[in-house]
């Protein structure tokens, strides 16, 4: 009778050679010292908590296109999947940051003490809903308004409209390269790109039908088509050719087309994303290149700990066992 690493290792094999990679219609998003995991209208937080213990909390989300069917549209259900993502995102980072609070027994400040007696049970949703505001401002400010405020000076001595869209395009690339680099410095975000990294191989080993192991998981790639990287990555790539076909001269109006576009070039990056994500052929290796090369900046290699709470999480929200079943005949462990 063969052994159970023999039984594990013909099932790696068969489920290797099987095919290529499926669609599970699993996503993610690495939080403070865990993991965020979605199937469908169902969430969980998987947390590594200061005593090594890990914390999972289940939970559900309905999204404004789960709400309203009309904002499923094509290059129309991009813009609200991405405001979903920012919701939710931000009430994961809220519930695990919950477990590292400096300190618990300092006295809360004034404008805390404020908050809470103006919006009662709602602060944490306030103040969620200020932060997203903040950083979408904040990411317009540096990412898009200044490359066309830098570029606009070399008006002087560059006359192609044309050259000057591909220099503000490159320009934008190169700061969110710069700002990846940098924060990537602090240990608390190289953490965070860690779980990432791991919440990528979680997908990745089960759309390729291998048992979730930490073993299996490691083994995977931590880059994946669907993730929101390549998603930024097709949103500077499309704004490069749609700007150098939209030339406005005066500043003023150029800041104002670059904001009022933001929801057409969303919609359309989300839509190469979607494509991307859905289909293997040698057209779609090649749009997720680019990509690929991004999340090199944004995805390390988790260790087997990182690795533990991002299983913890998918099989809160996902039967892994049942999809290898039904798409791939194997009978996981």
């Amino acid at each position: 009778m063969e052994n159970t690493e023999n039984i594990k290792n013909k099932t790696i094999d068969a489920a290797k050679k099987s095919c290529c990679q499926i669609y599970s219609g699993i996503g993610g998003q690495a939080v403070i010292e865990g993991i965020m995991m979605k199937n469908r209208q169902e969430y969980s937080v998987g947390v590594r908590k200061p005593d090594g213990t890990i914390e999972v909390k289940k939970d559900s989300y309905t999204s404004l296109t789960d709400r309203y069917p009309v904002l499923r549209l094509p290059f129309i259900r991009g813009v609200f999947s991405f405001l979903d993502s920012m919701i939710l995102g931000m009430r994961c980072l809220t519930y695990s940051a919950s477990f590292f609070e400096d300190d618990e027994d300092s006295e809360p400040s004034g404008l805390e003490l404020w908050l809470d007696k103006v919006f009662g049970e709602k602060v944490e949703q306030v103040i969620s809903g200020i932060t997203v505001a903040f950083s979408f401002v904040a990411a317009i400010l540096i990412f898009v308004l200044l490359p066309t405020l830098a570029v606009s000076f070399l008006k002087r001595f560059i006359a192609s409209e044309t050259v000057i869209a591909l220099l503000e395009g490159l320009l934008r690339v190169a700061i969110f390269i710069l700002y990846i680099k940098l924060v990537s410095r602090m240990p608390d975000i190289r953490r965070t790109f860690e779980y990432h990294g791991a919440e990528h191989k979680c997908i990745n080993c089960v759309e390729h039908g291998l048992p979730l192991t930490v073993r299996n998981v490691a083994a995977s790639s931590k880059e994946h088509k669907r993730c929101g990287t390549s998603f930024i990555v097709y949103v500077m790539l499309i704004s490069i050719l749609l700007f150098m076909v939209i030339r406005v001269d005066n500043l003023m109006l150029k800041f104002l087309s670059r904001i009022i576009l933001i929801p057409v070039i969303a919609g359309v990056s989300y839509e190469v994303l979607r494509f991307v994500g859905l289909h293997d052929n040698w057209f779609t290796k090649l749009l997720f290149i680019p990509g690929m090369w991004m999340q090199g900046l944004t995805t390390k290699e988790p260790d087997d700990s990182q690795i533990e709470v991002a299983i913890a999480a998918v099989e809160a929200v996902f039967d892994w066992r049942a999809f290898e079943r039904d798409h791939f005949g194997l009978e996981a462990e």
